[in-house]
Protein backbone atom coordinates (compact mmCIF):
# COMPACT_ATOMS: atom_id res chain seq x y z
CA UNK A 1 0.00 0.00 0.00
CA UNK A 2 0.75 3.46 -0.34
CA UNK A 3 0.51 6.91 0.91
CA UNK A 4 1.40 10.01 0.12
CA UNK A 5 1.41 13.55 2.37
CA UNK A 6 2.73 16.77 3.02
CA UNK A 7 4.94 17.68 5.68
CA UNK A 8 6.95 20.54 6.50
CA UNK A 9 6.81 21.70 2.70
CA UNK A 10 7.95 18.48 1.73
CA UNK A 11 6.22 15.21 0.28
CA UNK A 12 6.46 12.30 1.56
CA UNK A 13 5.49 8.80 -0.33
CA UNK A 14 5.43 5.67 2.35
CA UNK A 15 5.69 2.75 0.76
CA UNK A 16 5.40 -0.99 2.57
CA UNK A 17 6.47 -3.41 0.31
CA UNK A 18 4.57 -6.93 0.60
CA UNK A 19 4.93 -10.36 -1.29
CA UNK A 20 8.63 -10.05 -2.90
CA UNK A 21 11.35 -13.05 -3.09
CA UNK A 22 13.25 -12.31 0.34
CA UNK A 23 16.20 -12.88 -2.39
CA UNK A 24 15.09 -9.06 -3.53
CA UNK A 25 15.60 -7.81 0.42
CA UNK A 26 12.95 -5.13 0.44
CA UNK A 27 13.01 -4.75 4.37
CA UNK A 28 11.92 -1.64 5.07
CA UNK A 29 9.18 0.68 4.53
CA UNK A 30 10.54 3.19 1.48
CA UNK A 31 9.94 6.93 1.78
CA UNK A 32 9.84 9.13 -1.03
CA UNK A 33 11.12 12.22 1.17
CA UNK A 34 11.60 15.08 -1.60
CA UNK A 35 11.44 19.24 -1.62
CA UNK A 36 7.15 20.18 -2.27
CA UNK A 37 8.03 21.77 -4.94
CA UNK A 38 9.58 19.50 -6.82
CA UNK A 39 7.24 16.81 -6.95
CA UNK A 40 5.49 18.40 -10.00
CA UNK A 41 2.48 16.58 -11.22
CA UNK A 42 0.92 19.23 -14.24
CA UNK A 43 1.96 19.56 -17.43
CA UNK A 44 4.42 22.86 -18.08
CA UNK A 45 3.46 25.30 -20.70
CA UNK A 46 4.57 28.96 -21.17
CA UNK A 47 5.75 29.33 -17.83
CA UNK A 48 2.92 27.92 -16.11
CA UNK A 49 1.48 24.57 -14.64
CA UNK A 50 -1.29 23.33 -16.27
CA UNK A 51 -4.30 20.88 -15.54
CA UNK A 52 -5.12 18.32 -18.26
CA UNK A 53 -8.34 16.53 -18.30
CA UNK A 54 -7.59 13.09 -17.12
CA UNK A 55 -4.21 11.86 -15.19
CA UNK A 56 -2.40 9.07 -16.08
CA UNK A 57 -0.66 6.78 -13.13
CA UNK A 58 3.26 6.42 -12.12
CA UNK A 59 4.64 3.00 -10.92
CA UNK A 60 7.19 2.37 -8.63
CA UNK A 61 8.74 -0.64 -10.86
CA UNK A 62 10.04 -2.51 -7.91
CA UNK A 63 6.95 -2.87 -6.32
CA UNK A 64 4.24 -2.27 -9.04
CA UNK A 65 2.58 0.05 -6.73
CA UNK A 66 0.79 3.59 -7.79
CA UNK A 67 3.87 6.60 -6.68
CA UNK A 68 1.48 9.39 -8.18
CA UNK A 69 -1.08 10.62 -10.93
CA UNK A 70 0.36 13.04 -13.73
CA UNK A 71 -1.57 15.39 -16.07
CA UNK A 72 -2.52 13.26 -19.40
CA UNK A 73 -1.51 16.38 -22.14
CA UNK A 74 -3.09 15.68 -24.82
CA UNK A 75 -2.81 17.54 -28.73
CA UNK A 76 -4.04 20.63 -27.41
CA UNK A 77 -1.46 20.97 -24.70
CA UNK A 78 1.40 20.36 -27.20
CA UNK A 79 -0.12 22.17 -29.64
CA UNK A 80 -0.29 25.16 -26.46
CA UNK A 81 3.42 24.39 -25.89
CA UNK A 82 4.21 24.41 -29.33
CA UNK A 83 3.01 27.76 -30.13
CA UNK A 84 4.62 28.64 -26.70
CA UNK A 85 8.15 28.14 -27.47
CA UNK A 86 7.86 29.88 -30.94
CA UNK A 87 6.52 33.34 -29.10
CA UNK A 88 9.49 32.64 -26.98
CA UNK A 89 11.74 31.67 -29.20
CA UNK A 90 11.93 35.22 -30.48
CA UNK A 91 13.06 36.44 -27.03
CA UNK A 92 15.26 33.83 -26.11
CA UNK A 93 17.43 34.28 -29.31
CA UNK A 94 17.71 38.27 -29.49
CA UNK A 95 19.40 37.26 -25.44
CA UNK A 96 23.03 37.24 -25.51
CA UNK A 97 25.42 34.10 -25.20
CA UNK A 98 26.30 35.53 -22.22
CA UNK A 99 23.10 36.18 -20.60
CA UNK A 100 21.89 32.36 -21.48
CA UNK A 101 25.31 31.15 -20.56
CA UNK A 102 24.65 32.77 -17.04
CA UNK A 103 20.65 31.52 -16.93
CA UNK A 104 22.09 27.74 -17.48
CA UNK A 105 24.62 27.86 -14.89
CA UNK A 106 21.87 29.04 -12.02
CA UNK A 107 20.05 25.72 -13.38
CA UNK A 108 22.94 23.69 -13.30
CA UNK A 109 23.62 25.21 -9.48
CA UNK A 110 19.93 24.16 -8.34
CA UNK A 111 20.39 20.79 -10.21
CA UNK A 112 23.30 20.15 -7.89
CA UNK A 113 22.22 21.82 -4.84
CA UNK A 114 18.54 19.52 -5.02
CA UNK A 115 20.87 16.63 -6.41
CA UNK A 116 19.47 13.92 -3.69
CA UNK A 117 16.31 14.93 -3.73
CA UNK A 118 16.38 14.30 -7.96
CA UNK A 119 18.22 11.38 -7.44
CA UNK A 120 14.78 9.86 -5.39
CA UNK A 121 12.72 10.68 -7.80
CA UNK A 122 14.04 8.48 -10.35
CA UNK A 123 14.96 5.50 -7.98
CA UNK A 124 11.55 5.82 -7.13
CA UNK A 125 9.87 5.96 -10.70
CA UNK A 126 13.00 4.43 -12.82
CA UNK A 127 14.10 1.98 -9.91
CA UNK A 128 17.40 2.61 -10.42
CA UNK A 129 19.97 1.99 -7.53
CA UNK A 130 20.17 4.86 -5.28
CA UNK A 131 23.91 5.46 -6.12
CA UNK A 132 23.55 5.38 -9.63
CA UNK A 133 20.72 7.78 -9.41
CA UNK A 134 22.88 10.40 -7.50
CA UNK A 135 25.28 9.77 -10.60
CA UNK A 136 22.72 10.37 -13.15
CA UNK A 137 22.20 13.33 -11.66
CA UNK A 138 25.77 14.55 -11.64
CA UNK A 139 25.68 13.63 -15.39
CA UNK A 140 22.59 15.22 -16.16
CA UNK A 141 23.88 18.64 -14.46
CA UNK A 142 27.15 18.68 -16.13
CA UNK A 143 25.14 19.17 -19.83
CA UNK A 144 23.94 22.35 -18.72
CA UNK A 145 27.44 23.45 -16.86
CA UNK A 146 29.23 22.00 -20.28
CA UNK A 147 26.67 23.97 -22.53
CA UNK A 148 26.71 26.98 -20.29
CA UNK A 149 30.32 27.48 -21.27
CA UNK A 150 29.61 26.22 -25.05
CA UNK A 151 27.08 29.16 -25.71
CA UNK A 152 30.03 31.67 -25.51
CA UNK A 153 31.69 29.77 -27.84
CA UNK A 154 29.62 29.43 -31.11
CA UNK A 155 31.36 30.80 -33.82
CA UNK A 156 31.07 32.41 -37.55
CA UNK A 157 33.65 32.25 -39.76
CA UNK A 158 35.33 35.04 -42.39
CA UNK A 159 36.15 33.36 -45.79
CA UNK A 160 38.61 34.88 -48.68
CA UNK A 161 36.26 36.53 -51.55
CA UNK A 162 37.23 35.45 -54.83
CA UNK A 163 36.53 39.30 -55.76
CA UNK A 164 38.16 42.24 -54.10
CA UNK A 165 35.00 44.21 -53.67
CA UNK A 166 32.65 41.41 -51.67
CA UNK A 167 33.47 39.91 -48.16
CA UNK A 168 31.88 36.28 -47.37
CA UNK A 169 30.86 35.90 -44.07
CA UNK A 170 29.96 32.63 -42.27
CA UNK A 171 26.53 33.03 -39.56
CA UNK A 172 25.43 30.30 -36.78
CA UNK A 173 21.91 30.74 -36.40
CA UNK A 174 19.45 28.49 -34.10
CA UNK A 175 16.85 26.59 -35.88
CA UNK A 176 13.97 27.02 -33.95
CA UNK A 177 11.64 24.96 -31.82
CA UNK A 178 13.10 21.87 -31.17
CA UNK A 179 10.87 18.82 -30.14
CA UNK A 180 12.56 16.89 -27.68
CA UNK A 181 11.34 13.26 -26.89
CA UNK A 182 12.92 11.20 -23.91
CA UNK A 183 13.07 7.70 -22.70
CA UNK A 184 12.72 6.52 -19.70
CA UNK A 185 16.09 4.73 -18.29
CA UNK A 186 17.62 8.13 -18.18
CA UNK A 187 14.97 10.23 -17.10
CA UNK A 188 16.78 13.62 -16.17
CA UNK A 189 20.37 13.27 -18.26
CA UNK A 190 18.62 12.75 -21.34
CA UNK A 191 16.61 15.50 -21.09
CA UNK A 192 19.56 18.11 -20.04
CA UNK A 193 21.93 16.75 -23.06
CA UNK A 194 19.65 17.83 -25.55
CA UNK A 195 18.06 21.39 -24.14
CA UNK A 196 21.23 22.32 -22.83
CA UNK A 197 22.53 22.18 -25.97
CA UNK A 198 19.57 23.63 -27.61
CA UNK A 199 19.17 26.50 -24.93
CA UNK A 200 22.56 27.96 -24.93
CA UNK A 201 22.43 28.35 -28.84
CA UNK A 202 19.00 30.11 -28.88
CA UNK A 203 16.50 27.65 -29.37
CA UNK A 204 13.54 27.00 -27.68
CA UNK A 205 11.91 23.07 -26.54
CA UNK A 206 9.27 21.47 -25.74
CA UNK A 207 10.41 17.98 -23.73
CA UNK A 208 7.70 15.02 -24.05
CA UNK A 209 8.57 12.81 -21.28
CA UNK A 210 8.90 9.03 -21.53
CA UNK A 211 4.77 8.00 -19.86
CA UNK A 212 7.41 5.99 -17.55
CA UNK A 213 9.22 8.90 -16.07
CA UNK A 214 7.47 11.88 -16.05
CA UNK A 215 8.38 12.98 -12.17
CA UNK A 216 12.24 13.79 -12.95
CA UNK A 217 11.43 16.16 -16.42
CA UNK A 218 8.48 18.62 -14.55
CA UNK A 219 11.36 18.38 -11.33
CA UNK A 220 13.66 19.57 -13.49
CA UNK A 221 10.93 22.38 -15.11
CA UNK A 222 10.46 23.72 -11.72
CA UNK A 223 14.08 24.26 -11.36
CA UNK A 224 14.23 26.08 -14.47
CA UNK A 225 11.92 28.34 -13.20
CA UNK A 226 13.86 28.77 -10.22
CA UNK A 227 16.75 30.05 -12.39
CA UNK A 228 15.16 32.62 -14.33
CA UNK A 229 14.68 30.65 -17.70
CA UNK A 230 11.77 32.78 -19.26
CA UNK A 231 8.47 31.48 -19.87
CA UNK A 232 8.00 29.35 -22.96
CA UNK A 233 11.66 28.96 -23.20
CA UNK A 234 11.41 25.32 -21.65
CA UNK A 235 7.89 23.06 -21.60
CA UNK A 236 6.94 19.73 -20.58
CA UNK A 237 4.08 17.79 -21.70
CA UNK A 238 3.67 14.61 -20.36
CA UNK A 239 1.60 11.85 -21.57
CA UNK A 240 -0.04 8.53 -21.36
CA UNK A 241 1.28 5.69 -23.45
CA UNK A 242 -1.78 5.79 -25.20
CA UNK A 243 -2.07 9.24 -26.19
CA UNK A 244 1.97 9.46 -27.23
CA UNK A 245 1.18 8.71 -31.00
CA UNK A 246 -0.81 11.92 -31.26
CA UNK A 247 1.02 14.12 -28.94
CA UNK A 248 3.97 12.71 -30.53
CA UNK A 249 2.60 13.60 -34.04
CA UNK A 250 1.81 17.04 -33.29
CA UNK A 251 5.62 17.55 -31.95
CA UNK A 252 6.70 16.25 -35.34
CA UNK A 253 4.57 17.75 -37.92
CA UNK A 254 3.70 20.83 -36.58
CA UNK A 255 4.57 23.62 -39.36
CA UNK A 256 6.23 25.64 -36.08
CA UNK A 257 8.64 22.88 -35.13
CA UNK A 258 11.59 23.35 -36.88
CA UNK A 259 13.61 20.64 -35.35
CA UNK A 260 13.53 16.78 -33.56
CA UNK A 261 15.63 15.36 -31.31
CA UNK A 262 14.77 11.55 -30.09
CA UNK A 263 16.49 9.14 -27.82
CA UNK A 264 14.84 5.76 -28.10
CA UNK A 265 13.81 2.64 -29.90
CA UNK A 266 15.06 2.08 -33.60
CA UNK A 267 11.62 1.38 -34.56
CA UNK A 268 9.77 4.25 -32.90
CA UNK A 269 12.52 6.39 -34.40
CA UNK A 270 11.69 5.50 -38.21
CA UNK A 271 8.08 6.23 -36.93
CA UNK A 272 9.12 10.02 -36.15
CA UNK A 273 11.35 10.07 -39.11
CA UNK A 274 8.54 9.66 -41.10
CA UNK A 275 6.60 12.32 -39.55
CA UNK A 276 9.53 15.11 -40.16
CA UNK A 277 9.83 14.45 -43.94
CA UNK A 278 6.63 16.28 -44.60
CA UNK A 279 7.79 19.48 -43.59
CA UNK A 280 11.58 18.29 -43.98
CA UNK A 281 12.53 18.86 -40.54
CA UNK A 282 16.14 18.81 -38.77
CA UNK A 283 16.04 15.41 -36.70
CA UNK A 284 18.82 13.98 -34.52
CA UNK A 285 18.24 10.61 -33.13
CA UNK A 286 19.91 7.92 -30.71
CA UNK A 287 18.49 5.10 -31.08
CA UNK A 288 18.94 1.11 -30.71
CA UNK A 289 22.57 -0.37 -29.70
CA UNK A 290 23.18 -3.92 -29.55
CA UNK A 291 26.81 -3.66 -28.42
CA UNK A 292 29.43 -6.31 -29.08
CA UNK A 293 32.05 -6.71 -25.83
CA UNK A 294 35.20 -8.73 -27.21
CA UNK A 295 37.97 -10.17 -25.34
CA UNK A 296 41.47 -10.93 -27.07
CA UNK A 297 43.50 -13.56 -25.81
CA UNK A 298 45.94 -10.96 -24.65
CA UNK A 299 43.52 -9.33 -22.50
CA UNK A 300 43.81 -8.67 -18.77
CA UNK A 301 41.26 -11.20 -17.70
CA UNK A 302 40.78 -9.18 -14.74
CA UNK A 303 40.13 -5.90 -16.16
CA UNK A 304 37.99 -7.38 -18.73
CA UNK A 305 35.94 -8.79 -16.49
CA UNK A 306 35.31 -5.15 -14.52
CA UNK A 307 34.77 -3.87 -17.48
CA UNK A 308 32.20 -6.59 -18.10
CA UNK A 309 30.34 -5.78 -14.98
CA UNK A 310 30.32 -1.89 -15.25
CA UNK A 311 29.07 -2.15 -18.87
CA UNK A 312 26.16 -4.32 -18.93
CA UNK A 313 24.98 -4.17 -15.30
CA UNK A 314 24.80 -0.76 -14.29
CA UNK A 315 20.90 0.21 -14.00
CA UNK A 316 20.39 -3.75 -14.39
CA UNK A 317 20.85 -3.65 -18.02
CA UNK A 318 19.05 -0.96 -19.40
CA UNK A 319 20.99 1.43 -20.90
CA UNK A 320 21.61 1.87 -24.76
CA UNK A 321 25.45 1.51 -24.67
CA UNK A 322 25.26 -1.51 -22.65
CA UNK A 323 26.98 -4.28 -24.20
CA UNK A 324 24.79 -7.42 -25.00
CA UNK A 325 27.12 -9.85 -27.56
CA UNK A 326 29.59 -11.28 -25.31
CA UNK A 327 32.59 -12.57 -27.64
CA UNK A 328 35.42 -14.57 -25.98
CA UNK A 329 38.81 -16.06 -27.56
CA UNK A 330 39.19 -19.51 -27.19
CA UNK A 331 42.34 -19.53 -25.16
CA UNK A 332 40.81 -16.77 -22.47
CA UNK A 333 37.17 -18.25 -22.59
CA UNK A 334 37.17 -20.35 -20.13
CA UNK A 335 39.13 -18.03 -17.08
CA UNK A 336 37.14 -15.06 -18.32
CA UNK A 337 33.18 -16.79 -17.48
CA UNK A 338 35.02 -18.63 -14.78
CA UNK A 339 36.07 -15.34 -13.01
CA UNK A 340 33.05 -13.38 -14.22
CA UNK A 341 30.72 -16.00 -12.82
CA UNK A 342 32.55 -15.25 -9.29
CA UNK A 343 32.44 -11.71 -9.62
CA UNK A 344 28.72 -11.78 -10.01
CA UNK A 345 28.13 -13.49 -6.71
CA UNK A 346 30.06 -11.45 -5.25
CA UNK A 347 29.07 -7.86 -6.13
CA UNK A 348 25.16 -7.80 -7.30
CA UNK A 349 22.78 -8.11 -4.82
CA UNK A 350 18.79 -7.48 -5.57
CA UNK A 351 16.63 -5.30 -4.32
CA UNK A 352 14.73 -1.66 -4.03
CA UNK A 353 16.49 1.10 -5.03
CA UNK A 354 16.29 3.02 -1.96
CA UNK A 355 18.41 -0.07 0.08
CA UNK A 356 21.58 0.92 0.14
CA UNK A 357 23.03 -2.20 -0.40
CA UNK A 358 21.35 -2.73 -3.97
CA UNK A 359 23.18 -2.91 -7.09
CA UNK A 360 20.14 -4.21 -8.99
CA UNK A 361 17.16 -3.02 -8.83
CA UNK A 362 13.84 -4.09 -11.21
CA UNK A 363 13.44 -3.82 -15.01
CA UNK A 364 11.37 -0.79 -15.65
CA UNK A 365 8.09 -3.34 -16.38
CA UNK A 366 6.87 -6.53 -16.69
CA UNK A 367 7.36 -6.43 -20.17
CA UNK A 368 10.74 -5.84 -20.06
CA UNK A 369 11.46 -8.94 -17.80
CA UNK A 370 9.28 -11.01 -19.97
CA UNK A 371 11.64 -10.02 -23.35
CA UNK A 372 14.29 -11.12 -21.54
CA UNK A 373 13.13 -14.10 -20.18
CA UNK A 374 12.14 -14.82 -23.72
CA UNK A 375 15.61 -14.43 -25.37
CA UNK A 376 16.98 -16.86 -22.33
CA UNK A 377 14.65 -19.56 -22.83
CA UNK A 378 14.96 -19.63 -26.48
CA UNK A 379 19.03 -19.47 -25.85
CA UNK A 380 18.52 -22.50 -23.70
CA UNK A 381 16.22 -24.44 -26.18
CA UNK A 382 19.28 -24.06 -28.59
CA UNK A 383 21.88 -25.52 -26.42
CA UNK A 384 22.74 -22.23 -24.11
CA UNK A 385 24.03 -23.54 -20.79
CA UNK A 386 23.00 -21.44 -17.70
CA UNK A 387 25.96 -20.41 -15.41
CA UNK A 388 24.20 -18.00 -13.44
CA UNK A 389 20.64 -16.58 -13.24
CA UNK A 390 18.14 -17.40 -15.68
CA UNK A 391 15.10 -16.48 -13.54
CA UNK A 392 12.44 -14.26 -13.82
CA UNK A 393 11.07 -13.19 -10.16
CA UNK A 394 8.19 -11.00 -9.26
CA UNK A 395 7.24 -8.23 -10.37
CA UNK A 396 9.37 -6.91 -12.87
CA UNK A 397 12.79 -8.32 -11.20
CA UNK A 398 15.11 -10.74 -13.21
CA UNK A 399 18.29 -12.80 -12.01
CA UNK A 400 21.34 -11.18 -13.40
CA UNK A 401 22.15 -13.97 -16.11
CA UNK A 402 25.20 -15.42 -17.36
CA UNK A 403 25.50 -17.77 -20.31
CA UNK A 404 27.38 -19.90 -22.29
CA UNK A 405 27.77 -22.19 -25.05
CA UNK A 406 26.09 -18.97 -26.82
CA UNK A 407 25.94 -19.03 -30.87
CA UNK A 408 24.91 -16.13 -33.30
CA UNK A 409 22.05 -17.36 -34.44
CA UNK A 410 20.27 -17.17 -31.00
CA UNK A 411 17.51 -14.53 -30.22
CA UNK A 412 19.67 -12.57 -27.35
CA UNK A 413 22.56 -12.04 -30.18
CA UNK A 414 19.85 -10.65 -33.20
CA UNK A 415 18.03 -8.51 -31.14
CA UNK A 416 18.60 -5.80 -28.05
CA UNK A 417 18.17 -7.21 -25.14
CA UNK A 418 17.48 -4.14 -22.28
CA UNK A 419 18.07 -6.74 -19.33
CA UNK A 420 20.84 -7.96 -17.40
CA UNK A 421 21.59 -11.14 -19.51
CA UNK A 422 25.23 -12.04 -20.62
CA UNK A 423 25.49 -14.31 -23.39
CA UNK A 424 29.14 -15.39 -24.34
CA UNK A 425 30.18 -16.73 -27.84
CA UNK A 426 33.32 -18.81 -28.17
CA UNK A 427 35.63 -17.20 -31.15
CA UNK A 428 38.69 -18.34 -33.13
CA UNK A 429 39.54 -15.31 -34.95
CA UNK A 430 39.68 -11.68 -35.04
CA UNK A 431 37.99 -11.81 -38.45
CA UNK A 432 35.42 -13.99 -36.78
CA UNK A 433 34.82 -11.67 -34.43
CA UNK A 434 34.33 -8.81 -36.25
CA UNK A 435 32.12 -10.27 -38.72
CA UNK A 436 30.26 -11.45 -35.36
CA UNK A 437 30.20 -7.73 -33.72
CA UNK A 438 29.72 -5.96 -37.43
CA UNK A 439 26.32 -8.50 -38.80
CA UNK A 440 24.26 -6.23 -36.72
CA UNK A 441 22.24 -3.24 -38.28
CA UNK A 442 23.08 -0.85 -35.83
CA UNK A 443 25.80 0.53 -34.84
CA UNK A 444 26.26 2.55 -31.30
CA UNK A 445 28.79 1.30 -29.37
CA UNK A 446 31.13 -1.52 -28.97
CA UNK A 447 33.83 -2.75 -26.73
CA UNK A 448 36.91 -4.99 -26.75
CA UNK A 449 40.27 -5.93 -24.49
CA UNK A 450 43.18 -6.15 -25.68
CA UNK A 451 46.90 -5.56 -24.98
CA UNK A 452 48.06 -5.91 -28.66
CA UNK A 453 48.57 -2.82 -30.09
CA UNK A 454 48.63 -2.96 -32.81
CA UNK A 455 45.08 -5.09 -32.54
CA UNK A 456 44.00 -2.38 -30.91
CA UNK A 457 44.36 0.33 -33.95
CA UNK A 458 42.88 -2.43 -36.61
CA UNK A 459 39.93 -3.29 -34.14
CA UNK A 460 38.82 0.20 -33.47
CA UNK A 461 38.60 1.39 -37.13
CA UNK A 462 37.38 -1.57 -38.26
CA UNK A 463 34.16 -1.85 -35.49
CA UNK A 464 31.15 -0.42 -37.07
CA UNK A 465 29.76 1.46 -34.28
CA UNK A 466 30.06 5.50 -33.48
CA UNK A 467 31.99 5.08 -30.03
CA UNK A 468 34.33 2.50 -29.15
CA UNK A 469 35.25 1.64 -25.57
CA UNK A 470 38.81 0.09 -25.76
CA UNK A 471 39.93 -1.88 -22.25
CA UNK A 472 37.06 0.27 -20.99
CA UNK A 473 33.90 -0.47 -20.23
CA UNK A 474 32.64 3.13 -19.08
CA UNK A 475 32.59 5.21 -22.23
CA UNK A 476 29.92 7.97 -21.13
CA UNK A 477 30.80 11.85 -20.64
CA UNK A 478 29.85 14.96 -21.51
CA UNK A 479 33.08 15.90 -22.88
CA UNK A 480 32.61 13.61 -25.73
CA UNK A 481 30.25 13.18 -28.70
CA UNK A 482 27.55 10.36 -28.10
CA UNK A 483 25.87 8.96 -31.14
CA UNK A 484 25.73 6.23 -33.31
CA UNK A 485 25.69 4.99 -37.28
CA UNK A 486 23.99 2.52 -39.59
CA UNK A 487 20.13 2.11 -37.76
CA UNK A 488 21.43 3.56 -34.26
CA UNK A 489 20.80 6.89 -35.62
CA UNK A 490 21.88 10.35 -36.69
CA UNK A 491 23.41 13.44 -35.24
CA UNK A 492 25.88 13.76 -32.28
CA UNK A 493 25.09 14.76 -28.43
CA UNK A 494 27.68 16.33 -25.75
CA UNK A 495 31.29 17.64 -26.28
CA UNK A 496 31.64 20.47 -28.75
CA UNK A 497 29.63 18.98 -32.05
CA UNK A 498 26.31 19.19 -29.74
CA UNK A 499 25.20 22.85 -30.69
CA UNK A 500 25.98 22.02 -34.40
CA UNK A 501 22.57 19.82 -34.06
CA UNK A 502 20.69 22.95 -33.15
CA UNK A 503 22.77 25.54 -36.01
CA UNK A 504 21.88 26.73 -39.47
CA UNK A 505 24.55 27.74 -40.83
CA UNK A 506 23.66 31.32 -43.29
CA UNK A 507 26.41 32.78 -45.96
CA UNK A 508 26.15 36.13 -46.14
CA UNK A 509 27.46 37.67 -49.04
CA UNK A 510 28.42 41.71 -48.35
CA UNK A 511 29.19 43.14 -51.82
CA UNK A 512 29.86 47.09 -53.36
CA UNK A 513 32.96 47.36 -50.98
CA UNK A 514 35.20 48.92 -53.95
CA UNK A 515 37.27 51.45 -53.47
Amino acid sequence: MASLCLSRGRCVLRQVFTGLPSMVHLQRPYSLDVSAPLLRTEGFIDGRWVSAASSFPVFDPATGEEIAKVSDCGTKEAQDAVNAAHKAFHLWKSHTAKERSILLRKWFDLIIQHREDLAKLITAECGKPMKESLGEMTYSASFLEWFSEEARRVYGDIVSAPAKDRKILILKQPVGVASIITPWNFPSAMITRKVGAALAVGCTVVVKPAEDTPLSALALAELSVQAGIPAGVFNVVPCSREKTPAVGEVLCTDPLVAKISFTGSTATGKVLLGHAAGTVKRVSMELGGHAPFIVFDSADVDKAVAGAMGSKFRNSGQTCVCSNRFLVQTGIHDAFVEKLAKTMDVELKLGHGSEPSTTQGPLINSRAAEKVEKQVADAVDHGAVVVRGGKRLQGSFMEPTLLSNVTSDMLCMREETFGPLIPVVKFNTEQEALAIANASPVGLAGYFYSRDMAQIWRVAEQMEVGMVGVNEGMISTTEAPFGGIKQSGLGREGSIYGVDEYLEIKYMCLGGLSS
